[in-house]
């Protein structure tokens, strides 16, 4: 096994997001299920972006980050972010992993860590980590739900899962500078 020098992740976000596949154990046939039940995920894309976003204002930590001057949820922000978060989900169910793709997900990791202070600041990284959980809590429920074959749907859940996770991984580089080689 041949060691590559270390290097700062956001030098080479298609050699950090290729090793992360790995690591998860994300391939060929993975990419090919996420595909292949995308039309499932995404015939409720608004369903879900809805759920996650009532979800958000249920709690003051991240209810914060939606609200307009006078307190009370700022609709057209989130509807903004709604249609934001519709066209990652969009992206990611074409479980395409390209040079555009890893640097526009760390655009939106840094976007998320360095929130202006008028938008709430820095969105916390454990609110990070507890939305992405949701979503694939979320997507394994209506693959489980609306697949006719219990196996094929586990397979599209366990396989959109990794791929989460993988950007998971990318959107917490935002938030700690990683350790120096």
């Amino acid at each position: 096994m041949t060691v590559d020098p270390p290097y700062l992740p956001a030098t080479d976000m298609p050699r950090f997001v290729r090793e992360l596949l790995a690591f998860v154990a994300f391939g060929d046939d993975d990419a090919a299920a996420v595909r292949a039940s995308a039309p499932v995920v995404l015939a409720q894309e608004a369903a879900l972006t809805g759920a996650l976003y009532e979800h958000f204002l249920r709690f003051p930590d991240s209810a914060r980050f939606f609200l307009g001057a006078d307190g009370q949820p700022d609709r057209e922000r989130i509807e903004r972010r709604k249609h934001s978060l519709g066209r990652w989900l969009r992206e990611t169910a074409e479980a395409a992993v390209t040079h555009e793709s890893a640097y526009h997900l760390l655009t939106i990791a840094l976007s998320h860590s360095h929130h202006r202070a008028e938008r709430g600041g820095p969105i916390p990284a454990h609110l990070m980590a507890g939305a992405m959980s949701l979503a694939q809590t979320a997507i394994g429920d209506l693959l489980a739900g609306e697949m006719a074959d219990a196996r094929a749907a586990a397979t599209a859940s366990r396989a959109w899962n990794k791929l989460l996770l993988v950007h998971l991984g990318v959107l917490l580089l935002g938030y700690a500078p990683p350790p120096r080689p």
